[in-house]
């Protein structure tokens, strides 16, 4: 699914109503939209629902999304700003049967109408800008925003979850109001993902044939809630080419290796996994377990024998191949016994847990010249030891995976963090171009990148991912998903996937904090299970 700016989303429209598609037909489909995502999330029947109406199209799409809120039994009210009652505006117009109470805000200068909707309001709509901001809001709708924000705040600062009933839950007036947003909570910038100081938190964001770049970036992504899109008919040929896409579990279920009946473990592929020293001998046991998890065959692990001594009684699954060592860190002389050792091998990873001993450093750049035809991935201290190296990139096979967070990022393009998460959409994919690689930023809502510029974005944030040896986990999902034959691309997306939806069972299982890397094992599987279902 395409991630869009402001601009190529009027583009789309304004080739939708040439094509037959009027704008007021879109713009129907859009408030339908919204009411039913409301009716499915929270129920509209007997709420009272408080909608913020701005003067464009969003305001436009909220009076829509007001009359199919009546219709469905809701309780709607209407505080108005900027938008007069014309002839002209059919929304007015189809309202007026409807006879809802309406309140303007230049009728409501000091704002104490709108407080006293919001104290009785089990869900505020906000449909005042959308797409529409283009400067820092100011002046009257900022007295308006924040004393929203206020009465919101106050009725959320009284709930009591501790003591609530959880067979009878307190109906969600007593509990503070639903924040939805019509398209992007108002404040927020549709491309950059900027966020104006005032803007509404949104428990709930529907938007509209696509997803927006401002929605997977931050801080503007902190502010979206639950992310739901919604078709409201126009198709997607209307959008550009290669944009950058939002992963589905649709586009990712494809992705899935088959599981033929008479397959055998050499069927599903043998990885080969590089990794481990005295100080992080967890790593190649995680990376391994994934690389299993994910429906690899075989996985075998090249290691120092101190280390298969404290990983083997923990995996029992994998094979070794006994590496060279120097104190625990594989040596310079494991690169020979490694390359001999890749026969009949379909995919290698290097770097979990690898260390970055000077010994260590000297393998890895013995091994890279003399890997036979292989897919390769490379993963945490692989990368920090290759940053050291001029113009790395050179030395290695063509659309070998990557996996920088955004510290190894910085040191592998020499570029501030900062300047690169405030443009990693582009950012990224440039650098897999220059680099030829395949990147796997690493991060919330982690960026995939080809080549060839293929950008894949996963819709992942989730604070439970955020924890010692995660990162290992992906690179052995990224390894199993090689091992069973996948182009590096495909390879790298449907791991990032999987590992980022086991973390969401993760997150349901035990809650955001106190999640450890090995909890996401079990729940690969799960995963898949859930994507092929």
């Amino acid at each position: 699914m395409k991630l869009v700016t402001a601009a190529q989303m009027k583009e789309a429209e304004d080739a939708a109503n040439a094509a037959g598609l009027t704008y007021d037909a879109m713009m129907e489909n859009a408030g339908r939209a919204v009411a039913q995502a409301i009716e499915e999330q929270f129920g509209a029947t007997g709420r009272h629902i408080t909608i913020l109406i701005g003067p464009g199209n969003n305001g436009g799409d909220g009076l829509v999304a007001a009359r199919y809120l009546s219709d469905l039994g809701a309780s709607v009210s209407l505080y108005v700003w900027k938008r007069r009652r014309l002839e002209t505006d059919p929304n007015w117009q189809r309202l007026e049967s409807y006879v809802l109470p309406t309140i303007h805000r230049a009728d409501d200068p000091q704002g104490q109408k709108l407080a006293d909707l919001i104290e009785r309001s089990a869900i505020v709509v906000d449909a005042l800008l959308g797409t529409g901001v283009s400067r820092p809001i100011e002046g009257d709708l900022a007295d308006l925003l924040r004393t929203a924000r206020d009465a919101i705040d106050r009725r959320r600062a009284l709930r009591l979850p501790l003591l609530a009933d959880p067979i009878d839950p307190p109906p969600a007036e007593e509990i503070g109001p639903a924040v939805v947003a019509v398209d992007l909570p108002s404040g927020l910038h549709t491309d950059t993902g900027a966020l104006d100081p005032l803007t509404l938190p949104a428990d709930l964001t529907i938007t509209f044939a696509a997803p927006k770049r401002g929605q997977v970036l931050f801080p503007g992504a902190a502010y979206v809630g639950q992310l739901l899109i919604a078709d409201i008919g126009i198709r997607p040929e209307y959008l550009p080419d290669g944009l950058p896409q939002l992963a589905t579990t649709h586009f990712i279920a494809g992705l899935l290796p088959a599981r033929p009946l008479r397959g055998h473990k050499g069927t599903f592929g043998r990885a080969m996994i590089a990794a481990g020293c005295l100080n992080y001998c967890g790593a190649p046991a995680l990376a391994a377990s994934a690389a299993y998890r994910v429906g690899a065959g075989l996985v075998t692990l090249a290691v120092a024998p101190p280390v298969q001594r404290l990983v083997a009684p923990k995996l029992t699954e994998a094979t070794y191949l006994l590496l060279p060592h120097q104190e625990g860190a594989i040596a310079a002389p494991a690169a020979d016994a490694l390359a001999q050792g890749l026969t009949g091998y379909s995919a290698l990873l290097v770097g979990p847990g690898l260390g970055q001993a000077e010994t260590t450093a000297q393998f890895l750049d013995s091994l890279l010249p003399q890997l036979p035809d292989i897919p390769l991935a490379l993963d945490a201290d692989a990368l920090n030891l290759l940053a050291k190296q001029s113009r790395w990139w050179t030395r290695l096979p063509p659309e070998t995976i990557i996996t920088p967070h955004p510290g190894e990022m910085s040191r592998l393009s020499g570029t501030p963090v900062r300047e690169i998460e405030a443009n990693r959409l582009d950012f990224v994919p440039e650098m897999a171009h220059q680099w030829g690689t395949v990147i796997v930023y690493k991060g919330a809502f982690t960026v995939v990148a080809a080549p060839e510029g293929e950008t894949v974005v996963m819709p992942f944030a989730n604070p439970a991912l955020a924890t010692a040896g995660s990162g290992d986990v992906l690179a052995g999902a990224i390894a199993g998903m090689l091992a069973q034959r996948l182009p590096p691309f495909e390879a790298a997306v449907a791991g990032a996937y999987l590992h980022g939806l086991a973390g969401e069972l993760a997150r349901e299982r035990f809650w955001e904090a106190g999640v450890v890397a090995g909890d996401l094992l079990p729940l690969l599987p799960l995963a898949i299970k859930e994507l092929a279902g």
